[in-house]
């Protein structure tokens, strides 16, 4: 199989190619193109293959990480959306659970209210009502107000819709009747019901997920027609699928329908390649540092299983979401990130980047601010004539000159200053870690931190001396991590139902059959795109709570048909993870379980990663030696330092600190007091300590 990998980031667009028949692959990285990523996506592909001498017609399979519907709410340009909802329910996505995002603050920006993904004027309601528990018709549906509504929004140039009903996760007939409704009146909308995208309780997160949907659906939609075409343009006849932000991959006409479920797309498959990596050089404990020219997104891999988001943890952009979700803690920090002193005289570095244009001063593409990579410029850390593998050089004295000026503005030194830059990036990095592991009673210092992305492993060791991680793992290709993890993805559909019953009186006939019916829907997922049945493996879970509890926490339960036994076994898994999660359980206290669900995952085609020889020198390996900048105890100093290339050094020899290792897509800094390794599978393992 031929496989390609294309991870669109905030300033670069990664691109990697396996062929594991040969096993061998190839990477390549292009300027993310703003204003139509696809642009970008076909040129990193075509020259790649054109520089590697690939017929773009060979190509398999295209696995693409997209930030589209991300970037879609980030920057509120999503389409215009209405809203069919039930009588006297409009104003629950403007309401919400009258929470503030900040308690104490009088001056705040509600995300949901300052910018609401519906106007209240293209919110329409109608009469129909369901009732719990079991989703009965207590009022007919009347649809000709639904008619009437699709009309309306139609009139006003509305060209996306969200239904969204009470009770639609118990029933979603009303639903599924005012959709039909809806494309009858107006056949060219966009239509989006909440209970197919999640049959779950919770109306003001379900209908604010929908109204999501319809907001991103339209430019989603468009991006995914461009990118086909395009494709087929060049003449490429490879199996499109995009990457989910569960961690799977699902075809373009799922993700056209729903689009919601690619938010975390891109930080979603930078978590599985950091996994790959890690499992190849035996770690399973590993906190997964991607860290690129805008952002650092920070994952926790435990014995190689990721975690899953709940539901009080997902949102976007200050929305809440209802999809299935890899935990991931996002923050504005990278590469690009810009340096500024506000008015008060505080010191500040991002979470504003330059991106790729205007970029960082050292670009020389018209950056006038200083940026973390300008500071490592001035630090020495990267070599003006060997970034991005030799083919871009840095402005060496435009980034002194950016960096001088805020020097100045500070009464500091410019190395001071660059180093202030440094340290105050990495200690914004730190503390995202400790968000998802101290605070989680996660001991970072019994992990290693996979470092990658195109900022990574330049901040890696020195993030993991603020936190006690003893162990920072490198992967062969850290720039383009994310694309590795696109290509070891595989196909996963989920289904989730609402369903409340307390232990002590659960009715496992019950369970059994809504699994059975929900394990049905998931099939029928996998055959739409081709996959036997025979190839999908299934796996049950269910979100249970003490009884009189806010929030749930994601149980396992059994295969096959459930008995009494399999629930106590399921109930002792809740003490344990709810001991683990707030440092208490109550062991005689009563669970409900709220949701159930099941997820179906199906093995795309894996790459296979060669092992490496020790072909490798240091003398061939070693390209200079120069003057870098580090504090050490409090001081900043300069020390005389090794500059190597990856590709040449020797497997297993331990090289000490401070050193500098270059490759195409990154740059990896090994602080004084840290020592390096090349293992035989490509990674570099830099230990804490140095050379022993």
């Amino acid at each position: 199989m031929k496989l390609v990998g294309v991870d669109v980031g905030g300033t670069f667009t990664d691109v990697m190619f396996s062929d594991t028949a040969a096993k061998k692959a190839m990477i390549h990285k292009v300027p993310t193109t703003g204003d139509d990523p696809s642009r970008g996506v076909m040129t990193g592909i075509l020259e790649l293959c054109e520089r590697n001498n690939i017929k773009p017609a060979d190509l398999d399979y295209v696995f693409h990480g997209t930030t589209i519907a991300t970037n879609a709410i980030l920057e509120y340009r999503g389409a215009e959306a209405g809203m069919i909802t039930t009588r006297g329910f409009r104003d629950i996505i403007h309401i919400g659970r009258h929470q503030r995002p900040q308690h104490y603050s009088i001056m705040q920006e509600i995300p949901w209210q300052d910018k609401p993904l519906v106007k209240r004027r293209y919110r329409k309601v109608v009469t129909e009502r369901l009732a719990p528990p079991h989703g009965d018709v207590l009022v007919p549906l009347a649809e000709e107000e639904v008619r009437q509504a699709a009309r309306e929004l139609k009139d006003a140039g509305i060209r996306s819709i969200a239904v969204c009903f009470l009770f639609s996760y118990l029933n979603s007939v009303h639903e599924d009747r005012a959709r039909e409704i809806v494309l009858e009146e107006h056949p060219d909308a966009f239509v989006t019901t909440s209970s197919s995208i999640v049959a779950q309780f919770r109306e003001f997160e379900r209908f604010t997920t929908a109204a999501m949907n319809a907001y991103i659906g339209p430019p989603v939609r468009n991006y995914i027609r461009q990118l086909e075409t395009a494709l087929r343009q060049a003449d490429m006849k490879a199996e499109l699928r995009i990457m989910r932000s569960n961690g799977g991959v699902a075809t373009p006409a799922t993700i056209s329908e729903f689009p919601v479920l690619t938010l975390l797309s891109g930080p979603a498959a930078g978590v599985l390649g950091g996994a790959v990596c890690g499992a190849l050089s035996g770690r399973s404990n590993l906190i997964t540092f991607d860290v690129g020219g805008t952002s650092a997104d920070i994952g926790v891999t435990n014995e190689g299983r990721f975690s899953e988001a709940s539901a009080r943890d997902t949102k976007i952009a200050g929305y809440p979401v209802l999809v299935p979700m890899i935990d991931i803690h996002t923050i504005g920090a990278g590469g690009g990130s810009v340096a500024y002193v506000d008015q008060g005289g505080t010191f500040h570095v991002g979470p504003r980047s330059a991106g790729s244009v205007p970029g960082p001063a050292a670009y020389s593409r018209g950056g006038q601010e200083p940026t973390v990579t300008d500071a490592n410029v001035v630090l020495g850390r990267l070599d003006k004539d060997n970034f991005l593998g030799g083919e871009m050089s840095l402005d060496v004295e435009g980034a002194q000159k950016v960096v001088g000026e805020i020097a100045e503005r500070l009464g500091l030194g410019i190395d001071e200053a660059a180093a202030g830059i440094i340290t105050i990036l990495n200690s914004n990095m730190a503390n995202a870690i400790r968000s998802r592991t101290v605070q989680k009673g996660i001991d970072p210092r019994d992990f290693a931190l996979m470092a990658f992305g195109g900022a990574g492993p330049l901040h890696g060791a020195e993030v993991a001396d603020m936190l006690g991680i003893p162990e920072v793992i490198v992967p062969t290709y850290p720039g383009i991590t994310s694309a590795l993890g696109l290509l070891a993805s595989e196909l996963k559909y989920d289904a989730i139902r609402t369903q409340f019953q307390v232990s002590g009186s659960v009715d496992v006939d019950r369970l059994n059959s809504e699994f059975a019916q929900m394990g049905d829907d998931v099939l029928r997922q996998f055959t739409a795109d081709g996959v036997s049945h025979s190839e999908v493996t299934m796996r049950r879970y269910a979100d249970a709570r003490y009884v009189g509890q806010g929030y749930e926490l994601r149980i396992d339960l059994a295969d096959g048909m459930i008995t009494e036994d399999d629930m106590h076994r399921s109930y002792e898994q809740f003490h344990r993870i709810h001991e683990s999660e707030y440092g208490h359980a109550f062991q005689q206290s009563p669970i409900e379980i709220v949701n159930i669900r099941v997820t179906g995952t199906a093995p795309s085609p894996q790459l296979e990663w060669p092992k490496i020889g020790s072909e490798g020198s240091i003398e061939k390996a070693l390209i200079k030696r120069d003057n870098t900048k580090f504090r050490v105890d409090g001081e900043l100093r300069s020390f005389d330092t090794a500059f190597y290339r990856r590709a040449d050094l020797p497997v297993g020899q331990k090289l000490a600190g401070p050193a500098i290792v270059l490759q195409l897509d990154t740059t990896t800094v090994v602080p004084p007091n840290w020592s390096f390794t090349a293992d035989p599978h490509g990674n570099l393992i830099l230990t804490a300590g140095g050379a022993q």
